[in-house]
């Protein structure tokens, strides 16, 4: 699209002044078909990140409150961007995240669900899971360091150390045909032990001890290079 060109020329620009960043792992991403690219969630940057380094055209969801504000709602509809009403089943937009990935686009999603209080990962609701097992479409996750120290270091007129490292995408594999709640709470724990990997340890949170990191439900990615 058009506007995300624009955009993302106009926002890689801005974080060259802003940030002093690293991007790890670009040549893991697949240049086509439906993805979800699946983010740890510090800071409002995390998903600009996410936007203007993926080589993709990116769909992604907003809390719904920052619809309300007419600038900042109006750029996220220019983008693609829908919104999700957060703590509850919020149905309209699990469609629109379906008819994004049939369309073969990218779609960014945040595994926790919101920010935790502080840097360190919490525990992620299911909703990653359960879109990538019902739309059939791997998973690429994309781990954030730094940006968590962006307003500090900048009222210190300073740029912002960050690190982006993109892994490898996988895909879920069900052990059974009917899905029950406990198999999605083990692939949504799997899909995290994977982001966590890619974090510095500090980072990592309530998935810190990677022994505990099973892969009975994840399959490495092979198609859409």
């Amino acid at each position: 699209m058009l506007f995300h060109r624009f955009a993302k020329s106009i926002l890689r620009g801005l974080l060259a002044i802003l940030l002093d960043y690293e991007v790890v792992g670009l040549e893991n991403v697949p240049r086509k078909g439906p993805l979800i690219v699946a983010i740890n969630h510090m800071n409002f940057l995390d998903p600009v990140l996410a936007t203007v380094f993926i080589p993709r055209d990116i769909v992604g969801m907003a809390k719904a409150e920052l619809f309300g504000y007419p600038v900042v709602g109006l750029v996220f509809r220019l983008y693609g961007a829908f919104p999700v009403h957060r703590g509850e089943i919020d149905r309209m937009a699990l469609r629109k995240a379906m008819a994004a990935l049939k369309e073969e686009k990218a779609l960014l999603m945040a595994p926790e669900g919101t920010r935790g209080g502080d840097w360190r990962l919490i525990k992620a609701r299911d909703g990653v899971a359960y879109v990538a097992l019902k739309a059939s479409v791997p998973i690429l996750p994309m781990a954030i360091s730094g940006s968590e120290r962006f307003w500090k270091e900048l009222a210190r007129l300073r740029r912002t150390k960050a690190k982006i490292v993109v892994g490898e995408p996988f895909v879920l594999v069900p052990r059974e045909d009917r899905v029950t709640r406990e198999q999605l709470d083990e692939m949504t724990t799997e899909a995290m032990y994977r982001l966590a990997a890619l974090l510095p340890p500090e980072y990592r949170g309530v998935y810190s001890d990677l022994s505990a990191a099973r892969e009975e439900h994840t399959r490495p990615y092979k198609g859409g290079s």
